[in-house]
């Protein structure tokens, strides 16, 4: 359940007081995110809009969507691994329902550079653009 996993994620953030400690968490994560494997790292599965290359990769398993990521950077990697974790294993219903509003809650976005931050709405659109051509397939084998 999406919700369970973004109110574990406010936890965990809650936790660390300072923005420092926050940021070391995310790179943390990034390094604990599973390696994605190299032939997935395509053009087609590069975000653009990221100052950072960013590889998004989603796939279809039952009615869930299943996402892997990487970044040549760091924080980017521990960000696009805190979007793995909220939305990864999710239908594509849950996904689209689920607003990023925990971005702002846990203070993502008020400590990222416009770079970064561009970055981010780049990488939750990809995951929004993903669940909406899963949904489409979907209710297409339905048929």
């Amino acid at each position: 359940m999406i919700d369970q996993r973004i109110h574990k994620l406010k936890e965990d953030f809650k936790s660390f007081g300072e923005w420092e400690a926050r940021y070391k968490h995310l790179i943390d994560l990034g390094k604990k995110m599973p390696v994605m494997n190299d032939e997935f790292k395509t053009e087609e599965n590069k975000i653009k809009g990221c100052q950072s290359q960013v590889w998004l990769y989603a796939s279809l398993v039952g009615d869930r969507i299943h996402f892997s990521a990487d970044s040549d950077a760091s924080i980017v990697k521990g960000i696009v691994a805190l979007l793995v974790y909220v939305y990864s294993e999710s239908t594509p219903d849950e996904i689209l329902s689920t607003k990023p509003t925990f971005l702002e809650d846990i203070g993502l976005r008020e400590h990222l550079s416009m770079s970064r931050a561009n970055g981010l709405t780049a990488m939750v659109k990809q995951i929004s653009f993903y669940a909406m051509a899963f949904k489409a397939k979907l209710q297409m084998s339905k048929q």
